[in-house]
């Protein structure tokens, strides 16, 4: 793979754990010598992607005994990749990842039920009234998917877990960039702190509830969204071509 393809993988990994919310704005990335490893590529590589998240105002370099690369702002939604992915992306397919994702989270709620920890309902609670204290949909986004991938860790399954990241990179931005009508951060949160509720209570059956008709909204707003764009993509080529 050539050095500038391996450069763009790097910064589209870094960028996809920040969108996720896996890194957070304030942190520290491990220094160049353990994300050389890390990614297996070369000092110059990694240097180069390094270069061009500085460029986009995603990292900082600081020099000194505390310095070291610093994660300083959420990187840029690419709005028009969005837009394409609801034109691209039919309602059936839509449907099915709320299929896949709906048949993770169930299995994700009953195995927390079973062996989520105090201090696990402590880290979910915060993590649930984030969604209300986010201003942006650039926030917004890693902090909600930040909750649900925290929940699939409390299920100490790390198949799930890895399978509810893939499910998270898959939609998240989807979910909160405002193309058309947009989410209500605060009925979100008081979703994910019902469910908490309900794990820390020990009520599998009514966990299991709460996230599916989470999801289900979620989907309904997805292809409510895809329906707008493509309504509006339509309207746009009717126009052009009767000119």
């Amino acid at each position: 793979m050539p050095e500038i393809e391996r450069a763009d993988a790097i910064v589209e990994r870094i960028s996809k754990a920040i969108g996720l919310g896996l890194l957070k704005v304030g942190e520290r990335l491990p220094s160049e010598a353990s994300l050389s490893e890390m990614f297996g590529v070369g000092g110059a590589t990694l240097r180069e992607a390094l270069s061009e998240l500085r460029e986009q105002g995603v990292v900082e370099t600081r020099r000194g005994r505390s310095g070291g690369t610093f994660i300083v702002s959420q990187p840029p939604t690419q709005t028009n990749t969005i837009r394409e992915w609801f034109l691209s992306t039919s309602i059936s397919e839509i449907r099915d990842i709320g299929d896949e994702h709906s048949a993770i989270a169930a299995a994700t709620v009953r195995l927390a039920c079973e062996r989520a920890e105090a201090h696990d309902f402590d880290r979910l609670q915060e993590l649930g009234r984030a969604l209300v204290l986010a201003m942006t949909p650039e926030v917004r986004a890693p902090a909600d998917s930040r909750f649900h991938i925290e929940l699939a860790v409390s299920a100490q399954s790390p198949r799930l877990a890895n399978a509810e990241i893939r499910l998270q990179q898959e939609t998240v931005q989807q979910l909160w960039t405002p193309l058309a009508a947009s989410l209500d951060p605060e009925a979100a949160a008081a979703e994910h702190l019902e469910l908490v509720r309900a794990i820390a209570q020990d009520q599998p059956e009514r966990a299991q509830r709460l996230v599916l008709a989470h999801i289900k909204r979620n989907i309904f707003h997805l292809i409510d969204t895809k329906l707008t764009l493509s309504y509006a993509a339509s309207t746009e080529s009717a126009k052009a071509s009767s000119l």
